[in-house]
């Protein structure tokens, strides 16, 4: 087991830690918005006046994306069915709603190609997940993002002797403890000595229902955003993450 630094916190007994990936290993903001506003171009294109809506519903608010808001913290589910609602404000039947804007998200997802070179790891977090895992930690991601997307950033940037687990949404939608709890069953480490970093409420959240060993908030450049307040800890590097003993 190994004593865990992050700040001025110290987390003993630890056998594992779960990271989120986007804003938390991969810098994925860019994308992100761009993402938005393609799948709102697209739907406004053929339902006008839908587009300005369906931004803010996204989290976009003058081309920023609310780090808490549905396109950075929501599943490609959530963020369909959202989407579907407001189309289907227009009259539109709900399949025929949910149809249009599933076509308009994977239409938007063609457009922009390969995400994981678009949605790069963060300066620094290959160092710490390299000195993490030779301390005898086990590590995974849990993510929002599909398990598909999640293996490929972990192929893309040559994660696969450090990461021991990659899961996404198909299991689960954060802040469900039980998908906690199912990722640490994943990795062999118990949530009492497993923690989780990430850089949503969501995560917080989660991590504390399942009593996981602590929660870690990070905002990269800015460790003072209000909705990491909750966390037991919060940073603005990976690299504020220190093993101190074995």
């Amino acid at each position: 087991m190994v004593t865990v630094q992050v700040g001025d916190r110290l987390f003993e007994n630890i056998t594992g830690i779960i990271f989120d990936k986007d804003g938390t290993l991969a810098d994925s903001q860019s994308y992100l918005r761009e993402l938005a506003q393609k799948r709102a171009r697209l739907i406004d294109a053929q339902i006008p006046g839908v587009g300005e809506p369906l931004l803010m519903a996204f989290g976009m608010v003058d081309s920023v994306l609310d780090p808490t808001g549905l396109m950075a913290v929501g599943s490609h589910q959530e963020n369909a069915i959202a989407a579907a609602a407001y189309i289907a404000e227009t009259g539109r039947s709900w399949f025929e709603a949910l149809d249009i804007a599933k076509k308009a998200f994977t239409e938007a997802e063609q457009m922009l190609g390969d995400r994981s070179h678009t949605s790069p790891l963060f300066a620094g977090s290959l160092e710490v997940l390299k000195f993490c895992h030779d301390a005898g930690l086990k590590l995974g991601i849990l993510s929002m993002d599909s398990t598909a997307n999640v293996e490929i950033f972990v192929k893309t940037y040559q994660l696969q002797d450090y990461i021991q687990l990659e899961m996404g949404a198909e299991f689960g939608l954060k802040p469900d403890p039980n998908l906690f709890l199912k990722a640490c069953a994943e990795l062999g480490t118990a949530p009492g000595q497993t923690l989780m970093v990430g850089d949503a409420p969501g995560d917080i959240q989660m991590a504390k229902a399942a009593e996981a060993a602590g929660s870690i908030g990070i905002c990269w450049g800015d460790a003072t955003q209000a909705h990491l307040e909750t966390a037991d800890v919060a940073i603005a590097s990976l690299d504020e993450l220190k093993i101190v003993m074995g």
